[in-house]
């Protein structure tokens, strides 16, 4: 029978912590998406003086009534932040930081009055600032679950408005969106995923658990939908996996717990995301490193061999590693790919440039050449579009710049 009851409290609590975890990945996609990662911090360490306010009020510890203390203070700190920014000279971070410490300072002061109440030390308010899911009744799970299902239901009935908010709202505004509205109600969406969540992993960590998995989920797809999901489910592995650690290991509080798993999810998402992610684009510069020395090695070739076309002739080693300062290793692989691609043929110490070789280098030699000149002429449009690889002129030039440049360089 105590077996059955511990099972039942575990699915109980893991069923409120996904609904949580899903509702505030998704909604938190938009926070960080708009840059307002930290008002949702902002937002939980402002509930807290709504809490103790509302415990005050209804001298009992029910759950929606603190739960609507918590939103109404939460609110009017995002009310706060707004008039800062826009009626002083105070910047964003600085009137986030001012209503973070102020409002969570007030909480702090109210609880410990709280605490020193005859009976007030019951009242277990000090749960909700690191959490306590343990503690989850089905009333909780009730409610966690109907406010989290509206914060997805608006979420999705307004996608393509808060889609367009997150990306360009100045666009928004002069297409005629209520785009301070929609932004607002997105602001209230996430100060709702925020309530719903300190019960189960507190002021301190809600905010975290809102922006890790849309962080993580970033790194993984440029599409917004998909985002959503990831962030959702992401959301959901933290929530589950952070439950059954804190079951299995007592002493371990759940709250941390699952942060801790959304901070695992986050490093292996930075690691390992196969366009975004650390090794993919540590790869790809790599790429792009050898792509440039291949092809200032077929310049360079193209360059010795010049003065004998339409012959090849064969150009020393020595004479690379002397013009390019090329270690051995990167000569040796330069060489390797080149001849991978049939670009050259060796002959002892010598290189000579095959006839598809010669080409392909007399096109980078044109490219290089013309950029030169490019640069001396165009400067001011050359700054602007000059990337380190050296795209092709033709795809930032104009045709009749590119022809007069041609003729310059006498090249066909």
């Amino acid at each position: 029978m105590n077996w059955w009851g511990s099972l039942y409290n575990v699915g109980l609590v893991l069923v409120g912590v996904s609904l949580l975890a899903a509702s505030a990945g998704a909604i938190g996609c938009f926070a960080v998406l708009r840059r307002r990662a930290l008002t949702g911090d902002a937002l939980a360490h402002g509930a807290l003086p709504g809490l103790c306010l509302a415990f005050l009020a209804a001298g009992e510890r029910s759950l929606p009534i603190l739960l609507l203390g918590a939103l109404a203070s939460g609110t009017a700190g995002i009310g706060v932040i707004a008039l800062l920014r826009r009626w002083t000279r105070i910047k964003d971070d600085a009137a986030i930081g001012i209503v973070l410490s102020v409002f969570f300072g007030f909480g702090v002061a109210l609880l410990s009055i709280i605490q020193n109440w005859p009976g007030g030390s019951r009242a277990g308010l000090d749960s909700f600032i690191l959490g306590k899911t343990a503690g989850m009744i089905r009333q909780d799970v009730y409610i966690i679950a109907g406010l989290a299902g509206l914060t997805l239901v608006i979420l999705l009935l307004l996608y393509k408005e808060f889609k367009l908010v997150a990306f360009d709202a100045s666009f928004a505004r002069v297409q005629g969106w209520p785009g301070f509205w929609l932004d607002f109600l997105l602001m209230l969406l996430v100060a709702l995923a925020v309530v719903v969540g300190l019960p189960a992993v507190g002021v301190l960590l809600m905010a975290a658990l809102l922006i890790i998995p849309a962080a993580a989920a970033r790194f993984w797809t440029e599409r917004l939908g998909l985002m959503l999901v990831l962030s959702a489910a992401f959301g959901v592995l933290a929530g589950v996996a952070g439950t059954l650690v804190s079951t299995f290991l007592e002493r371990i509080p759940t709250g941390p717990s699952i942060i801790l798993a959304a901070s695992l999810l986050f490093g292996v998402s930075l690691l390992l995301a196969p366009k975004r992610g650390w090794l993919a684009r540590r790869r790809e510069n790599a790429r792009q490193r050898q792509a440039a020395r291949l092809r200032r090695f077929l310049s360079v070739l193209y360059d010795a061999t010049e003065p004998a076309l339409p012959h090849c002739v064969p150009v020393p080693l020595v004479q690379l590693q002397t013009e390019q300062a090329w270690t051995t290793r990167q000569l040796t692989k330069l060489m390797e790919d080149a001849k991978r691609k049939q670009w050259i043929e060796r002959e002892g110490d010598t290189l000579r440039l095959t006839p598809r070789g010669l080409k392909h280098a007399g096109q980078t030699a044109r490219n290089e050449r013309l950029w030169k000149l490019y640069l001396e002429e165009y400067t001011d449009q050359a700054v602007a579009q000059l990337q380190t690889d050296l795209p092709l002129l033709e795809s930032v030039a104009e045709p009749a710049v590119i022809e007069a440049l041609a003729r310059k360089l006498k090249w066909e």
